[in-house]
C-alpha cells in the first residue's frame, strides 16, 4: 500500500516510516498541516495515519492557514478538507487524546478508525489491513491459478513457495491482486511507484510489467494488457484456475 504518516513528532514518525517500508510499504511523511494537506492533494493514498496534535506550517495566508490561525492546529482540518473535495481514502486516526468527545469529533469529520497513543505498530498494521479489506472488499487470501496472495502475512505463494520480488515489482502485483480480477490504470500504478521527486514513466512501468510475466509463467495467473484501460491478473487459458 502507500500510505501517508502525519506526525509531527520526529522520532515517532521515523519509527512509524521505517517500520511501514520494512513492511513492504511506500510511505511519505508530513509534519504539519500544511505539508499534509499538500502530500494529499497532488498524490493518491491507500490510507492515511493522521496525528491530531500538529503544528500549521507553511507560508502564511491561504484558505487553509486561514481556517487554523494558531501554532497548533487540528488534523481534523486536513481531514476535512479531503472528505470536502470528495476524497474517501482511509483514515487511521493516531493521537494521546481519549476523551470520548474528541473521539467523536474525529468519526464525523470522516476517520474510519481511531487509535490512542502510545501503540503498538503491530496493531497499526493490523488496522490498516482492515481498513483495506473494507475499502476494497477484498478476503485475507487471493487465488489466481498457482498464485496465491496472503495479505495478513504480506506475501505472494507460487506453487505453495514464497515468491521472491523485489519491492517494486511486489506492489505492483500486490496493486493488480487487490483484489484479482480489476483492472488497474497505468496511471493508478505509476502514482503508486512514484515518488515525489521522480516520476515513473510508461517505459519503466512496462518493464516491470514484462519482468512480472515472465516470473509468473507456469503459475497459470497471467498479467493482460487492456489498450487504452490498464492491467489485470487472469487465469492463463489452460491453466489450473481457468474457465
Amino acid at each position: 500500500m502507500r500510505i501517508l504518516v502525519v506526525e509531527d513528532d520526529d522520532v515517532l514518525r521515523g519509527v512509524m516510516l521505517r517500520s511501514l517500508t520494512d513492511a513492504g510499504h511506500r510511505v511519505d511523511a508530513a509534519a504539519s498541516v500544511a505539508e499534509a494537506h499538500h502530500f494529499w492533494s497532488v498524490q493518491p493514498f491507500d490510507a492515511v495515519l493522521l496525528d491530531l496534535n500538529l503544528p500549521q506550517g507553511g507560508p502564511p495566508g491561504g484558505a487553509l492557514a486561514s481556517a487554523t490561525a494558531s501554532a497548533m492546529a487540528s488534523g481534523l482540518t486536513v481531514l476535512r478538507a479531503a472528505r470536502a473535495r470528495g476524497d474517501r481514502t482511509p483514515v487511521l486516526v493516531l493521537t494521546a487524546r481519549d476523551r470520548t468527545e474528541e473521539r467523536i469529533a474525529g468519526l464525523d469529520a470522516g476517520a474510519d478508525d481511531y487509535l490512542g497513543k502510545p501503540f503498538d505498530l503491530a496493531e497499526v498494521e493490523a488496522r490498516l489491513r482492515a481498513l483495506a479489506r473494507r475499502t476494497l472488499g477484498a478476503d485475507d487470501r487471493a487465488a489466481v491459478g498457482a498464485l496465491v496472495l496472503d495479505r495478513r502475512a504480506r506475501r505472494f505463494t507460487l506453487h505453495g513457495a514464497p515468491a521472491e520480488l523485489p519491492a517494486r515489482e511486489f506492489e505492483v502485483l500486490w496493486e493488480l491482486m487487490t483484489p484479482p480480477g480489476r483492472v488497474v490504470s497505468k496511471r493508478t500504478l505509476s502514482d503508486k511507484l512514484s515518488d515525489f521527486d521522480e516520476a515513473l514513466g510508461d517505459n519503466a512501468l512496462e518493464a516491470f510489467i514484462s519482468r512480472l510475466r515472465k516470473k509468473l509463467q507456469g503459475s497459470g495467473a497471467g498479467i493482460r494488457t487492456l489498450r487504452g484501460l490498464g492491467y489485470m491478473v487472469e487465469p492463463e487459458a489452460g491453466g489450473p484456475g481457468a474457465p
